[in-house]
């Protein structure tokens, strides 16, 4: 499909150090960006689809970089079936596998979660609910793996792996299945903080310290935060990436953005939701998060949006989360809502307002386009101008 994007008022580019792409238009094909700026007009001739923003903001698609997904699009958390589609009319184009632990009667031999992360990662490679791309397929790290189990299971794809949920007598334990997953090539994270479910353990700042994963999932709590001396340590002492979650403490996620901005670390900060979990569904997570870290300290809203979309991006190696040529074509449209005090959704944002959604294209497809079900309506016409595509792209509403 070939996809454009016209009469975009700014664009957010995902990038913290370079937050706006100069021009007005996105020109998207065969699931990526092929150009950004100022668009000659008959280049829109052959497109499938062209959207005219009317004015709305370009911004990438959000990476929640924490969902807990078990198979198909069902949480058995919270008994709920079409929770990742859902997550879409938030914003969300990719979600990131936080580990199948909620996978019901889920194996905890080695055996068992290698072939738990094994099948997961498989069943999700061509299965977009609601046209999210979810990575599925984190394996559990528990005692008993060795070093060769993982690069057996990175051999078969798996690239995620999870510390936090085993059954080590210390978090220590998990230091050389850390080491043994780093050398596989996989991406590490840890839970943070006191424990989330019964059974695990709390994790602090000098566990973390010494396993040195790449993420430090939901630093500011998953439910519950990890002692305030903590944070210093991890910004100060470490390079790990530092992850905040809607399902935390906001009081240290505020704490921590100002943290990072004071230290130059902002490149490790991270925005995901840490949902489902018994904090619910939350498809408007990743909104509520940005809009609490602009408008409740002194990060610009361009930043906070970076740290949903380019931060995740960079820190897990993915081609999307940016607006730039060669990127995965995920796009939002964003716009003021319906009834508030400002007319651009930067500005409402920056006021305590979640933004509108007012259209998702992801994988180069419109998702939706005029309305999300989940936030109240913009307050311009975004509108599919022209289509050869026997599709409006309207979407359900609420």
């Amino acid at each position: 499909m070939k996809l454009a994007i016209a009469n975009l008022s700014r664009i957010l580019s995902g990038d913290f150090d370079e937050p706006y792409v100069e021009g007005t238009s996105i020109l998207m094909e065969d699931g990526l960006i092929s150009e950004v700026g100022e668009i000659e007009a008959e280049k829109y001739n052959d497109c499938d689809v062209v959207i005219d923003a009317d004015g709305a903001i370009a911004s990438p698609g959000f990476i929640d970089s924490q969902i807990h997904n078990t198979f198909n699009d069902y949480t058995p958390r919270q008994k709920t079936v079409g929770f990742l589609e859902s997550y879409v009319h938030g914003g969300v184009t990719t979600g990131i596998s936080a580990s199948e632990v909620h996978v019901q009667g889920r194996p905890k031999d080695p055996d068992g979660v290698k072939a738990l992360a094994v099948a997961a990662h498989k069943c999700f490679k061509d299965f977009r609910p609601g046209g999210m791309r979810m990575h599925a397929g984190s394996i559990i790290l528990e005692p008993g793996l060795i070093e060769a189990d993982f690069k057996e299971i990175a051999d078969k794809g798996v690239w995620l792996a999870k510390a936090g949920f085993g059954g080590v007598m210390t978090p220590f334990d998990y230091v050389p299945m850390i080491g043994w997953a780093k050398e596989a090539g996989m991406i590490t994270t840890v839970h943070t903080g006191g424990a989330s479910i019964p059974g695990s353990s709390g994790i602090w700042a000098e566990h973390l310290i010494a396993m040195n994963p790449h993420v430090s999932f939901h630093v500011n709590g998953g439910p519950v935060s990890m002692p305030e001396a903590g944070f210093a340590k991890m910004v100060y002492e470490s390079e790990i990436a530092l992850q905040v979650c809607t399902a935390g403490n906001l009081r240290t996620a505020l704490m921590l953005s100002d943290m990072v901005c004071e230290a130059e670390k902002f490149s490790r900060f991270l925005i995901a939701t840490d949902t489902p979990t018994g904090s619910g569904i939350m498809p408007l997570g990743m909104m509520y998060t940005i809009t609490h870290l602009a408008s409740l300290t002194k990060l610009p809203v361009e930043w906070a949006i970076a740290a949903a979309t380019g931060n995740n991006a960079r820190t897990y190696g993915l081609n999307n989360g940016f607006i730039a040529p060669g990127k995965d074509a995920d796009v939002l449209i964003l716009d003021a809502c319906e009834g508030g005090s400002k007319d651009n959704a930067i500005d409402a944002i920056r006021n305590g307002d979640i933004a509108a959604v007012s259209a998702v294209v992801s994988g180069g497809i419109p998702r939706f386009v005029g309305r999300s079900r989940n936030t109240p309506s913009g307050i311009r016409n975004v509108r599919v101008a022209r289509s050869s595509v026997i599709e409006n792209f309207a979407g359900n509403t609420h």
